[in-house]
């Protein structure tokens, strides 16, 4: 077996690969490796136990879960608050508010509702490192913690969890958005019974879709992997602009008054270039992803901005965020950091610090938006290959310095093994989409015959 925590958590098919027996075997096995520092050492010496948070998106499979993550840590001595459906970074929030000593996500973000994740959050309400996760992994296979009597865990509602990240969200804004009419796609998903309200809250005139979760239609054509239905609630209802969550509403992804898409890279723009300008973007530097559009660096530049890239994943911009002590970073996709409010991507978080600096500016989103110039940027997943061999094919390297050539500043390119699938990413940037597509498609052909399988 490959390793079993990908990018973000353990995911799969919920009672297919993700069973409950797994489940509780990974939130045991967690208790034991999570609860070794130094704040757990200390509530011992108390005669205390641990605490963890536990939380989900509304999708049907969470509840049958959660009641297994609960037992596996009940029974290992662990304190649960069960802070039901709230966003992904609300669980980290709360995890570092209370000072719990972890936290445990449930949800498979964007994917459909037949998936589904389990994602820990270590003491502060930070995503795990590697070397973390492959601890827990280790430890499924070993003893685990069984105590008896009154050192058993409890388990217990977390009944103001809501309420203390609305508040949160809330204190980080320094505009109102009065006058501002915005449409929130909440993807039938966690974002549905706190978005809405905080922007409201706000000042902002709200219109929502996507609001009503069944446990089955989280994602369901809507949300931020499918943007039609907004761009159509915006451009019908004449709002200023439009925001789409993903089932955990760490991602924000928006659409102008004209209709028109705003990625993760456009916002990050607009903020980074805010935050500069008010003096708060620290080091003047923004962390991005390798995905990130050549489009986003040149406008950096050009406002005395330095990029640092990471791989693929917002734990990865955390982590260069920590290290170099940043404020702002963020993927293409839509998950962006705040560190001085959050320790995970926040969508809500990103939508409303979108929708203050329009405020503050008076400026429409398309306005600010120009700031970036956007290269046409090809993506072709090549399927059934070796993707293991993806940087020690001569003819591969070959292709890909001839095409880097071809292209100069004005472009360039991108192989990305899947961290999951028999799958190579080829992607291609290129001044015009003529020339993307045609350097894309020319590798992608390299790829499908020199790492056949």
């Amino acid at each position: 077996m490959g390793r079993l925590f990908g990018t973000d958590g353990v995911r799969g098919l919920a009672n297919g690969d993700l069973t409950a027996d797994l489940a509780l075997g990974l939130s045991q096995a967690a208790a034991r490796v999570l609860t070794q520092g130094r704040h757990a050492d200390e509530l011992r010496a108390q005669g205390k136990r641990p605490t963890a948070i536990v939380a989900r998106d509304p999708r049907v499979s969470g509840e049958f879960l959660t009641a297994a993550v609960s037992a596996g840590l009940a029974s290992s001595g662990i304190d649960v608050l069960d802070a039901g459906v709230i966003p992904t970074p609300a669980a980290a929030f709360l995890v570092g508010d209370i000072r719990a000593d972890f936290g445990v996500m449930i949800s498979a973000s964007h994917n459909p509702a037949p998936d589904n994740g389990i994602k820990f959050f270590s003491f502060g309400g930070t995503k795990l490192p590697d070397e973390v996760e492959d601890r827990i992994e280790r430890a499924l296979s070993g003893e685990k913690l069984a105590p008896t009597g009154d050192a058993v865990g409890r388990i217990r509602r977390f009944a103001d969890a809501e309420d203390r990240y609305l508040l949160h969200l809330l204190r980080t804004l320094d505009a109102r958005l009065d006058g501002l009419h915005i449409v929130i796609d909440c993807a039938h998903g966690a974002a549905a019974g706190i978005s809405p309200q905080v922007f409201s809250d706000a000042g902002a005139s709200v219109s929502v879709i996507g609001s009503d979760p069944d446990g089955l239609n989280i994602n369901d054509g809507v949300g931020s992997t499918h943007l039609e239905p907004l761009r159509q609630a915006v451009l019908e209802q004449r709002a200023d602009f439009g925001i789409a969550h993903d089932g955990d509403a760490d991602r924000c992804l928006a659409v102008d008054a004209d209709g028109r898409v705003i990625d993760g890279d456009q916002i990050m723009a607009i903020l980074a270039v805010s935050l500069q300008r008010r003096g708060l973007l620290a080091h003047s530097t923004l962390v991005t992803t390798v995905m990130s559009n050549l489009g986003l660096a040149r406008a950096m530049a050009e406002h005395g901005i330095t990029v640092i890239q990471t791989k693929v994943g917002d734990r990865y911009v955390l982590e260069a965020l920590a290290e170099h002590g940043l404020s702002l970073g963020g993927e293409q996709s839509g998950h962006i950091i705040f560190q001085e409010h959050a320790t995970t991507g926040d969508g809500i978080l990103t939508g409303l610090q979108l929708a203050a600096e329009m405020s503050r500016t008076g400026r429409t989103l398309a306005e600010l938006a120009d700031v970036m110039t956007v290269f046409p940027q090809v993506l072709i997943n090549v399927r059934g290959v070796d993707r293991s061999r993806v940087h020690d094919s001569a003819a591969l390297s070959e292709a890909v310095a001839a095409e880097e050539a071809l292209l100069g500043e004005s472009g360039r390119v991108l192989l990305r093994a899947s961290g999951t699938e028999p799958m190579v990413r080829v992607m291609v940037e290129a001044a015009d989409q003529e020339t993307a597509q045609a350097v894309a498609e020319r590798l992608a052909a390299v790829v499908s015959a020199e790492l056949a399988v």
